[in-house]
């Protein structure tokens, strides 16, 4: 079925008491590596997260920049579809474009509001509530943050649970981190295929047994175990060189290990990359690359000590953007948490433009899915498509 959205006028939302206007807050290295009812409680909230109500401005220096908090307001779009959640047989791009607010602004223009927010009302009363916000202002954790605020308010608190911290002279401190994921990024999209994909957890526990028995007791995550399987079964059908170099890379959150505060939600992520030889990648028992990425996780810590080694090699022999992954997982950052009144998400998407490098987001599990790893991929070009999937098949 076609699903029609019927969109109201935008409207901006500013703070519901004064704040701190007229000031700025300077933009920490990490942060440069990257309906009707919801009105008043986001306009409470804005109270407590006043810079998401503020503007992205540069600083005299090419690379300094500053949230300028003036409240200018924050956008929302209140909107109504004619089906209800459950006659959605398929959440694709067209009907996620039509669930997101239509915004222009690309870049960090002083005029672009950093936080929009769409509410889509279905007939059998449930909501999606799509959320677009500038990356320089918070990571998935910080946006994950905000919105359990949001729903802490909607629901009558008189203030969130998390006293939000968006300066922490502790992150602002490290030098820059290196963001490989911009360093790799095509100038043109790759015009990669859409794909989500749902990993059995039986699938998932069965290789977790046998690490375990492989390595003497050791244990391993999930997202290190779908990590393994996505790079083995893309490399196979994306590689025929057995001597070319391919990567991943996986995002995470350091914010223990640099000493952040409680509440910070600025940006505090790092890239780290793993590489070795397609046929490697491809023949290896599973196992090993499990090992592999455990052990390329076990070693984020030693970025963060003093007189750490700069980790700006760490792509040589990359021979273009097709042959690294880059993964992100949103699992256990906040966002399976979120309660507007009615109980927590049913299900968390993500809907962005066509993406300028092979990439892959671990989203928290459907309900009704049996816990198995939902993911929202670009991983592969057109030709390669069921020759991954098929290599997918395999480990089911």
């Amino acid at each position: 079925m076609i699903v029609v959205v019927r969109k109201e006028p935008l409207v901006l939302v500013r703070s519901s008491e004064p704040v701190t206007t007229g000031g700025t807050i300077k933009l920490s290295s990490f942060d440069k590596a990257y309906p009707k009812t919801i009105k008043k409680p986001l306009s409470n909230t804005l109270v407590h997260y006043y810079p998401f109500s503020g503007r992205l401005i540069s600083g005299a220096d090419a690379d300094e920049f500053y949230i300028r908090c003036t409240d200018e307001g924050a956008e929302v779009v209140a909107a109504s579809a004619n089906c209800a959640l459950k006659e959605v047989k398929s959440f694709d791009k067209t009907l996620l474009a039509k669930l997101t607010v239509d915004s222009p602004h690309q870049g960090h223009h002083a005029t672009y509001p950093l936080l929009s927010l769409q509410v889509t009302e279905f007939s059998c009363g449930g909501f999606i509530l799509a959320v677009t916000w500038n990356h320089a202002i918070a990571d998935g954790v910080g946006i994950a943050q905000l919105i359990g605020a949001l729903g802490e308010l909607a629901r009558g608190l008189s203030s969130p649970s998390i006293v939000p911290v968006r300066w922490d002279d502790s992150v602002s401190s490290w030098s820059p981190p290196f963001n490989e994921m911009q360093q790799t990024m095509s100038p043109e999209p790759l015009a990669l295929v859409p794909l989500d994909i749902a990993i059995p957890l039986s699938t998932i526990n069965r290789i977790k047994a046998k690490f375990c028995s492989y390595f003497s007791g050791q244990q391993c995550t999930m997202f290190e175990v779908v990590i393994a399987i996505l790079w083995q079964c893309r490399t196979r059908a994306t590689v025929s060189n057995p001597e070319t170099q391919v990567f991943i890379s996986f995002v995470a959150d350091v914010r223990k290990h640099v000493g952040a505060k409680d509440g910070y939600y600025g940006n505090c992520l790092t890239d780290h990359v793993v590489k070795a030889t397609s046929n490697m990648v491809a023949n290896t028992d599973i196992m090993n690359l499990v090992m592999m990425i455990k052990h390329a996780k076990d070693q984020i810590p030693n970025k963060f000590k003093k007189n750490a080694s700069n980790d700006s090699n760490q792509l040589q022999g990359l021979d273009g953007p097709y042959n690294k992954l880059h993964l992100s997982s949103w699992r256990n950052i906040g966002f399976d948490e979120v309660d507007f009144g009615s109980g927590r998400v049913a299900r968390v998407m993500c809907y962005g433009p066509r993406a300028p490098v092979p990439i892959c987001i671990m989203l928290i599990p459907c309900k009704g899915k049996d816990g198995a790893a939902l993911l929202s991929t670009e991983v592969v070009k057109e030709e390669h498509a069921t020759a991954f999937l098929e290599e997918l098949a395999r480990f089911m």
